[in-house]
């Protein structure tokens, strides 16, 4: 057992102030596998302190002495590559293999693709040709950054490394129930050289460190992903402050499969769903699918969701592991519940445990057909292998069920029609659209619309988060 009791604060670790232990426990083995301390108000206090005092140093650095930082952590990220893995995959539960080859190369693909933006980014860009007017971007201050822990280094790089870009400085509070990757993390950032009191980190839980940065007078922006709930807290708690709120929260993507869709597209769908164990705020968690091949479409479903295996993070190959947590796993078996209650037909999986996995958090692949939109496991995010199958006439009653949800962060659609494409894309209303299951780019926005959040994550787009935009009205070269 591992004993991760300290903060990183000030360039150093720390005791916390008020101790309070928490227990991390490994989801495959239901066990005990470190130990770390919640923060209280007086180490958020000290954190929030260090960031404030570091950042009139840390915002005059220059561009090019961020990317030599960055470029440097991105070399210490890919030499302790397996220890990431490890710390992932044991906080998870998320298998080794497909862990290395999906979480931790997450980490490492944002830090090159901000490095990437970052060498192009114009903090001055001027303004019209002529005009003695001048637009620079500043770092916004001090930021508060709450992460989770569903893609524990995925979140940590996408708010992390822009706010290091930008010259920012900042507090992360990772997940309680996966803090073991931040703290890798932190002891990258200190390899790596940053200056003290530029990063912090301080474990907590929403209620107490959580609300104590989003509400604190000298953190000028929180950027938060997680529950819309949670996200709805943070909204109210950061209001008296006026302090900037960046929010990527839940969703209940539609997969529309139109009869002209590719042949493999049924199963593709599954396969996303199912990765991570269901637990990806964009999966596609209802299969829409038009009526003349919905027959063939369940049989599909039934047949690829029983070929996925369940098994122990710790083995290699590629199974699927459990769910983060006990909590998780109630919640998602009550849903489960509520399908066969509510008349939906269940094709594949269900409540019982796989065979052979007695102990740990383990959840069989579990699809549902004959489902209506008004039903909890279409409504709900699930965030589990769960998924719903829900026929339709045609393209604009598809669209219309698709869009019948408060969420709007992934949807995905499958046709071999270009125009048909185009067409549906633009009627999605959600923050990305997923056609044939090609990936997004690195680099491109990631949010959502509505109930998902506000603020985009990646790219460009991600840096601008952390940039107050400056107009002075007389500026001569």
């Amino acid at each position: 057992m591992l004993d991760k009791k300290k903060f990183y604060i000030n360039g150093e670790w720390v005791n916390p102030i008020n101790p309070k232990d928490h227990n991390v426990i490994n989801p495959s083995t239901e066990d005990v596998c470190a130990v770390i301390s919640l923060g209280s108000t007086d180490d958020t206090n000290s954190a929030v302190g260090a960031a404030k005092n570091a950042f009139e140093e840390w915002k005059e650095t220059t561009k090019k002495e961020r990317i030599e930082l960055l470029e440097k952590l991105l070399n210490i990220y890919k030499s302790r590559w397996d220890e990431m893995t490890e710390a992932i995959s044991t906080e998870l539960g998320c298998p080794k293999d497909w862990c290395s080859a999906n979480q931790t190369s997450s980490g490492s693909g944002h830090i090159e693709d901000f490095i990437k933006r970052l060498k192009d980014f114009e903090f001055e860009p001027g303004f019209d040709k002529g005009s003695v007017n001048h637009i620079i971007y500043e770092p916004i201050g001090v930021c508060g950054l709450i992460t989770p822990w569903n893609w524990p280094i995925n979140q940590i790089a996408l708010k992390v490394i822009p706010a290091l870009a930008t010259g920012c400085t900042m507090v992360l509070k990772p997940s309680e129930i996966a803090p073991l990757s931040a703290m890798l993390f932190a002891e990258m950032i200190h390899e790596a050289g940053f200056p003290k009191g530029v990063f912090n980190l301080v474990n907590g839980d929403g209620v107490g460190v959580g609300t104590d940065l989003s509400g604190h007078p000298d953190i000028d922006m929180v950027s938060f992903t997680g529950s819309t709930r949670a996200g709805k807290l943070i909204t109210k708690n950061a209001a008296d402050t006026i302090k900037r709120v960046c929010l990527e929260l839940g969703g209940k993507g539609g997969n529309i499969v139109f009869a002209d869709s590719y042949p493999d597209a049924v199963r593709d769908g599954i396969r996303n769903v199912m990765s991570n164990s269901g637990q990806s705020c964009d999966a596609p968690t209802r299969m829409l699918v038009e009526k003349s091949i919905y027959e063939r479409a369940v049989k599909e479903a039934a047949d690829e969701a029983n070929k996925i295996e369940v098994d122990l993070a710790s083995k290699s190959g590629e199974h699927i592991g459990p769910v983060v947590s006990k909590t998780q796993y109630d919640k998602i078996q009550s849903l489960i519940k509520s399908g066969i209650d509510e008349g939906a037909t269940l094709v594949a999986g269900g409540p019982e445990k796989p065979e052979g996995l007695k102990k740990g958090y383990f959840i069989k692949p579990t699809v549902f057909t004959d489902v209506n939109n008004n039903m909890r496991i279409a409504k709900e995010e699930i965030f589990g292998p769960v998924l719903s199958i829900i026929p339709f006439e045609n393209e604009d009653e598809a669209i219309k069920i698709t869009n019948d949800t408060e969420y709007g962060l992934g949807n995905y659609f499958q046709t071999e029609d270009k125009e048909k494409a185009k067409r549906v894309s633009k009627r999605l209303r959600s923050g990305i659209v997923y056609v044939n299951h090609k990936p997004a780019d690195s680099g491109t926005p990631f949010g959502g619309y509505r109930q998902s959040g506000n603020g985009r994550e990646g790219g460009t787009w991600g840096l601008h988060e952390y940039l107050e935009v400056k107009t002075i009205t007389e500026w001569k070269n």
